[in-house]
């Protein structure tokens, strides 16, 4: 017998609390995000998606839920949710908006590295505690004010892939620094209040290095900032990920969100924080099964109440597509669950497969869905069809695209460190 409109039933969490042994945090923040999610950011996503604009109105209420301080420490006014705490609430997120959940992540890293991160890695006492008095004033503008951070990282080259220093450079000046250089793919320009930029620390004339890698917070009204060209791509449009340009810009050294040498240091012993992009397409994966579901049991909201799920086909693969949901969630939910400074080689090659499973899956499970529901569920009128081209988009993302997955996982796993052929 039928109860109440699916509409109006809350969702089951993609990772149920008493299966996955989840803590008090993380059941109540996942569940803070399921609801926020569905009452709030699916409404929204696609008008966001078509008009390619920045979900503004959702950070602004993400505010007032504290899910801008997620990651900032509890002693700074934060929820203190730690990395696996931070993935398994932006999964719940990425399920209801993916641009939203992906530009979210963009802001929360710029308090997840600077925060958790850092504690775990070393450096003198005095410069830890330089590096806790200038993060709290980032912080304090997040938690009283709302503030949004950024986070640019590609620059059309190999440098955000870790493979050469970035192009972007900070030249040491009385006070600070002078940074120049050019961010493409810079998602949340002209939303931003500030820009936490990684950049390349450069004296005199000699050679760029990753070692010198800092990582600073530029005001988006700062003099020089600008921000240039269209943003029309297959999916995930809500980003606004525009151009940044940076010419000249005199930022304080105070402004730093790692102290000297840090971001290189932690690159090398805490690889999980490249996973942070993953959490939006498991949540896009769920939300391709979830569709599928609804639709075959004539569900789905603003369509007529048709069942389809009579049919064979249909079931076989509706089964398909949990076996690989399932075999996604537990890959996934075992590598998040292993971020910590200096992983084991193990656990390295096992985030480089989860990476790839999460980011190639999100997208093979829209595709199933859309050939499974038929010819109507590819519509725009209903969400599927922007689930397929934002789950499109996470294979090509850096740091870790498939293609860089594959290549050191199948690289790492023939050679031990330190081999080569002779």
């Amino acid at each position: 017998m039928d109860t109440l409109p699916a509409d109006l039933l809350q969702d089951e969490p993609i990772f149920a609390p008493e299966a996955f042994n989840l803590t008090p945090q993380q059941a109540e923040l996942t569940a803070r995000a399921r609801r926020f999610g569905k009452a709030v950011l699916a409404p929204r996503a696609a008008t966001y998606d078509r008009e390619a604009r920045f979900p503004i109105e959702n950070f602004h209420d993400m505010h007032g839920e504290g899910l801008l301080r997620i990651c900032v420490p509890e002693e700074d006014g934060g929820e203190g949710a730690d990395f696996t705490t931070y993935c398994l609430t932006a999964a719940e997120l990425g399920r209801y908006c993916g641009a939203t959940a992906l530009s979210w992540n963009m802001h929360v890293c710029s308090t997840l590295w600077s925060g958790l991160l850092s504690e775990d890695l070393e450096m003198a006492e005095a410069d830890r505690a330089t590096h806790r008095a200038r993060r709290s004033r980032h912080y304090r503008r997040i938690v009283e004010e709302g503030a949004i951070y950024s986070q640019p990282f590609s620059e059309g080259g190999a440098a955000a892939a870790g493979a050469i220093a970035f192009g972007t450079e900070a030249r040491p000046v009385e006070g600070g620094y002078i940074v120049n250089g050019k961010k493409i793919f810079a998602s949340l320009s002209g939303a931003a209040d500030y820009y936490g930029i990684l950049c390349t620390e450069r004296t005199g004339n000699e050679p760029a290095s990753r070692r010198n890698t800092l990582y600073l917070a530029i005001p988006a009204k700062a003099e020089g900032v600008t921000i240039v060209g269209d943003w029309d791509p297959l999916g995930m449009r809500g980003t606004v990920s525009r151009t940044l340009l940076l010419k000249d810009v005199f930022v304080p050294e105070d402004a730093m969100l790692m102290p000297r040498g840090v971001y290189f240091q932690a690159a090398g012993r805490w690889p999980h924080m490249f996973m942070t992009l993953t959490p939006t397409y498991m949540g896009l994966a769920q939300a391709a099964y979830d569709f599928a579901v609804s639709y075959l049991r004539g569900e789905v909201p603003g369509t007529p109440p048709v069942k389809r799920r009579m049919f064979p086909t249909k079931q076989i693969a509706v089964a398909e597509m949990r076996i690989m949901l399932e075999q996604t969630k537990a890959l996934w939910f075992q590598a998040i669950r292993e971020a910590r400074p200096d992983p084991t080689r193990e656990q390295v090659q096992r985030a480089y497969a989860a990476q790839y499973t999460v980011m190639e899956n999100a997208n093979a499970l829209a595709t199933k869905a859309i050939r499974t529901c038929g010819g109507q569920a590819m519509l725009r009128s209903l969400p599927l069809e922007r689930i397929y081209r934002d789950s499109r988009c996470g294979s090509l993302m850096l740091p870790w695209t498939a293609e860089i997955c594959l290549d050191r996982l199948g690289r790492d796993t023939l050679y031990k460190p330190g081999e080569k052929d002779e």
